[in-house]
């Protein structure tokens, strides 16, 4: 099966000039996707046993490098969103950079593209090599990660915080890897300070998997303490 992603784009190309606020943001990014896409070639790519200790030696020494800079917190580099505007339609979302799922710098990512369309949020993504759980499937923990990333986004419409209070998945089928996959969800309900939201996965026009969250709206006080 070919890699979707394999394809060589130089990243230097969409990097902001040096010197600007954006450069490290860019960076993070570029080096985000660097591990995702050594994280897939590795497990699924045959290779030498010399060429898998050169990778483990060079990521050691890089580790090891990264750990002598400042620690790093949420609240030193991200913006915390926008509570005063919902999301416009057909412009593509973004969170923090380091959002496990969703986040262009995340080493976890699914290489996510997010937009809102009326009263739903859309995703689409690819899973890979790394993602598999049961051969030729995704595992269904990274299949729950992104219905509660994407459900996330529909406090853009909302424009309030709020915490996963519970989250479900039926799974109607095996999750493909390597096919395009969609993600559609919506508020399907409010009570009070809780979001019943609903969503589908579909591959190829037919849904392999639903799910349901509730989650619980905070205080924007609260929210920007949680964060602090």
């Amino acid at each position: 099966m070919t890699d979707p992603q394999a394809a060589h784009v130089d990243p230097l190309v969409h990097l902001a000039q040096p010197d600007t606020p954006d450069r490290e943001s860019d960076a993070r990014a570029w080096a985000g996707k660097a591990v995702r896409d050594i994280g897939h070639a590795l497990v699924g790519h045959h290779a030498s046993l010399e060429l898998i200790d050169r990778v483990s030696a060079t990521l050691d020494d890089l580790a090891a490098e990264l750990a002598t800079g400042p620690v790093r917190q949420r609240g030193d580099h991200a913006p915390q969103g926008d509570w005063a505007n919902p999301a416009p339609e057909r412009v593509e979302l973004t969170s923090f950079d380091e959002r496990p799922v969703s986040g262009r710098a995340s080493p976890w990512g699914l290489d996510l593209s997010v937009w809102r369309e009326g009263d739903e949020v859309v995703a689409t993504c690819t899973l890979r090599a790394a993602h598999v759980g049961a051969p030729g499937r995704s595992h269904g923990g990274i299949v729950a990660a992104l219905f509660d990333d994407v459900f996330g986004f529909l406090l853009t419409l909302v424009v309030e915080p709020a915490f996963t209070g519970e989250l479900s998945v039926r799974y109607e089928a095996g999750v493909p890897i390597g096919v395009p996959l969609t993600c559609r969800v919506r508020i399907a309900e409010r009570v009070g300070r809780k979001l019943l939201m609903t969503g589908e996965l579909l591959a190829e026009g037919a849904v392999v998997a639903r799910s349901k969250a509730t989650f619980i709206i905070i205080p924007r006080d609260r929210f920007a303490a949680e964060l602090s």
